[in-house]
């Protein structure tokens, strides 16, 4: 009797256990991997949006999360249930999904609610303006949003990308987006990574950036931005890549960009930069490259303690309008494998312990207004080759003997005329 009670209570708790609750979410036919049935439809529903309606997803992949996967689409666990996490369309690999070319951003996109990276290589081809509403929808856990190479996303980068406050990478890379940079971004306070190159942004780079302690790499090159660089650049102190260059920009350069100890990499060429290189370069003793190239500065190198920035290996201050000698500090960053002084107006002699550089492999000092001998060795110029470059500077010359010398003169840099 009491074993036919137990078997009954048994029974019953099982009975209780398998009883289907409407209030659960309705899973895939698929034992090996189950996924909630509004899942799986929102993302046939937001793929056929971007690749046509004659991409059958139920057809092609059942189980687009288990052993029909999907190229470009990545899933995870929750609650024993597979959900979407990542999402790339567009050819970047061979087998990847292309985008049409009548593509549309369909509602169930944005029913993905455990999407963490999004990215959209080459889709948007046809003049198309994104829409403001149901990006807030990714919030809570979107952590990667990439627009690469889409010539045909048109108008202002939406205001609401800046409620994406959980984003740690933006990468907003050779699109056709314009107008100003809203101060929105500023709001992203988690992010990494802020890359807005190659787009046509105009006008100020907002002064927003207090908040971003967290940003390892800014890249705001290839647009038309236009004004003065903020102040709250200085608050980046984890930044270890700048690139500001090809833009508009002016004026001179902050003094609060010398906070930034943890820079790498500072790129500011092909600007309107004046008023002379700032002595807090100086103090940015991580500089690994410093391209200050096509600038307008007009001043002499040497005020600045080269000899601090023992960690350069580029150095680029070409058509700068800089004046004065070359600074002998230049002589003392081993690290330096190219230096660039061309086309400025620098004088005096050349410094012979440039020589004693000896990871360099390009030395550019033509177009100045330099003079003496030029008074290096053979082994020094079999190293460099072409990478010397001396010519247009009509007071410089190389000692007559070795331009004599039958073994030697085809090692010469071209373009300095013989001593007399």
């Amino acid at each position: 009797m009491m074993w036919q009670m137990f078997c009954s209570l048994l029974l019953l708790s099982l009975l209780v256990m398998c009883t289907g609750d409407e209030s659960l979410p309705e899973v895939t036919e698929s034992e090996q991997a189950p996924m909630d049935k509004n899942e799986r439809e929102a993302l046939y529903s937001a793929i056929q949006g971007f690749v046509g309606d004659s991409w059958n997803g139920s057809d092609l992949y059942p189980d687009p999360c288990g052993w029909t996967p999907i190229q470009g689409v990545s899933c995870d666990m929750y609650n024993d249930l597979w959900y979407v996490t990542d999402l790339s369309l567009g050819l970047i690999h061979e087998n990847s999904l292309p985008c049409s070319s009548s593509l549309e951003i369909r509602p169930e996109l944005f029913e993905l609610k455990h999407l963490r990276s999004l990215s959209f290589f080459n889709c948007f081809i046809s003049p198309m303006v994104i829409a403001e509403e149901s990006w807030i929808n990714f919030a809570a856990n979107l952590d990667s949003l990439e627009f690469r190479s889409n010539p045909g996303l048109i108008g202002k980068f939406p205001e609401t990308f800046g409620n994406l406050t959980n984003l740690k990478s933006l990468v907003i890379l050779e699109n056709g987006f314009s107008g100003e940079l809203p101060a929105s971004i500023c709001n992203l306070k988690s992010l990494k990574r802020m890359v807005f190159a190659g787009n046509s942004f105009k006008g100020m780079i907002p002064n927003c950036f207090q908040g971003l302690k967290k940003l390892l790499i800014m890249d705001l090159s290839r647009n038309s931005l236009s004004g003065t660089l903020p102040s709250s650049f200085g608050d980046l102190t984890s930044l270890l890549k700048l690139d500001l260059s090809n833009n508009f920009l002016e004026g001179k350069l902050p003094q609060e960009l010398g906070f930034l100890k943890n820079l790498t990499l500072l790129d500011l060429r092909k600007n309107r930069f004046s008023g002379g290189l700032s002595n807090n370069i100086e103090n940015m003793q991580s500089l690994t490259e410093l391209v200050l190239s096509d600038n307008p500065m007009s001043e002499e190198m040497v005020g600045i303690k080269w000899e601090k920035m023992r960690n350069l290996v580029i150095l680029d201050v070409s058509k700068m309008g800089l004046r004065g000698e070359i600074p002998i500090g230049l002589t003392n960053l081993k690290r330096l494998r190219f230096l660039g002084l061309n086309d400025n107006n620098l004088t005096g002699f050349v410094p012979l312990e440039l020589e004693a550089l000896t990871c360099i492999g390009s030395l550019y000092i033509n177009g100045n207004n330099l003079r003496g001998e030029l008074r290096f060795s053979r082994k020094f110029y079999e190293k460099m080759g072409r990478r010397f470059k001396a010519w247009k500077n009509p007071n410089l010359c190389q000692p007559f003997e070795i331009v004599m010398s039958e073994s030697q003169k085809y090692l010469l840099p071209l373009g300095v005329k013989p001593c007399t």
